[in-house]
This record gives C-alpha cells, structure tokens and sequence, in this order.
C-alpha cells in the first residue's frame, strides 16, 4: 500500500512541485489549498502524513495544527514556511507540527525528511517494550507510551515522548543535539538544531516543576543535553 500524503498549499506552482516529486517517490499525493479543506479530507483520504503551508486561507497552518492535535489526531506534519523569523517556525512545533521547512527548499531534502518520519512511525511496533524507567518522581512506560510524574498522567505530543523515552534510553549520557536529531528525528544530515531546543523546552514545561532550573533534562553547557535523577549532582549541569 502506498503511503498517503496531503499536500496544503494555496501556490499552485508549489503544489505541482511537491505533488509532482512525491508521486516520484511512489507515495499516493492529494492537494488542497486552504485549511479548512483539510478536514474535509481527513475521512475520505486518510492521509498517512500532511505537508502543510504556514500561511493559509481560511484557516493558517498553525491553527490547522492546532485543531488537529485538539482533536487528538496525530498525524505527523510537516510544515511549511516562507518566513525565516525562528518564532514562527517555533510556533508550528508549538501547536504540534513534526517537523518545518523553509521556502524555498529542495523537494529532495523534503522527501529526505518524510521518509524519516516514515522509518520512524514503522519502527515503532517493534519497540513494543515493556521497559518502565522510574526516575525520581518521573515514571515513564514505553509500551503504554505514558508519563507519569508523581503518579499522575502527564499529556506529551507524540515527538515529546520519543525525545523523553530516547533521554531515558540513554539515561546519564551527554547527548549532542546532533545526537538527538539523529535519534529522535532520524536526521541523517545536518539539521536544524533548535528543534531539539524547542521540544527540550516543551518538556521541560510538562514534567519539571520549575522549568528554569530543571531536574531531570540539564544542558551540557557547549555540549548537549543529559538525562539525570533529581539527587544526582554534577557541576558541569546548568
């Protein structure tokens, strides 16, 4: 079965451009040009992933993302941008996209990115493990996919889960955000680092109770970011 993909664009000639590379790649491709018709489209095409423009009619791409991951639906997205301002691209992982990219961009390097996100989501029934790490107050469970901070339920995007279970995984190392590209969003190139830093803080948000002066995420200053327990002391940790 070939994947599914919508295309979320109100230029025609960038509508052409991808649809036209991804039928390349051998992915079955529909367009739209306006937020609200991706709703419209969620039933009857089922799309396995969107590629979804930043500035949008009737409904812009984050307001898109935003009511889709209200609605718990969590197809990855891949947003597209024409502003180079790192807050709007801020904004779209924000309210629940996977991934951006700014115009204009190499549709290599775009299907480059999709197929990660592919390799990713098909890695996981493999992962069906049923690890549970206890970490200080913080419990989470790999094969439910569930966080816990002090027994109660903590709410992650589906990316914030793999960057924690990845953190756990590799529990008392110093991860590069090179590492965590590659591990999380299975980058093989070089990508744009501030993802990393933008889901750090997302995380950070969520399960430490004062997110400026973490407990279990601590930045390696010049280095990365290290998974720790609250009663681990190391000074090089900010």
């Amino acid at each position: 079965m070939k994947k599914k993909i919508l295309v979320v664009d109100d230029e025609p000639s960038i509508s052409m451009l991808i649809e036209f590379n991804l039928k390349l790649a051998g992915y079955d491709v529909r367009c739209v040009s306006d937020g609200e018709a991706v709703f419209e489209m969620l039933k009857p095409f089922r799309p396995d992933l969107i590629v979804l423009d930043l500035m949008l009619p009737k409904m812009d791409g984050i307001q898109v993302c935003r009511e889709l991951r209200k609605q718990s639906n969590a197809v990855p997205i891949v947003m597209l941008t024409a502003l180079q301002d790192v807050t709007d691209k801020i904004a779209g992982l924000d309210n629940g996209a996977d991934d951006y990219m700014t115009k204009p961009f190499s549709p290599q390097e775009l299907i480059s990115r999709i197929q990660a996100i592919f390799r990713r989501i098909q890695s996981l029934p493999g992962q069906a493990e049923s690890t549970t790490f206890d970490i200080g107050r913080l419990t989470v469970r790999a094969e439910q996919r569930e966080v816990l901070i002090d027994g109660r339920s903590i709410e992650l995007t589906p990316k914030e889960f793999e960057l924690l279970l990845f953190l756990c995984k590799h529990r008392g190392k110093v991860l590069s955000r090179q590492q965590l590209l590659h591990g999380v969003w299975d980058y093989h190139f070089l990508g744009d680092t501030r993802i990393v830093d933008v889901h750090i803080s997302h995380l950070r948000d969520k399960i430490e109770q004062n997110a400026r002066t973490p407990e279990y995420i601590m930045t390696v200053r010049n280095v990365g970011y290290k998974l720790h327990a609250p009663n681990m002391a190391d000074s090089s940790l900010a």
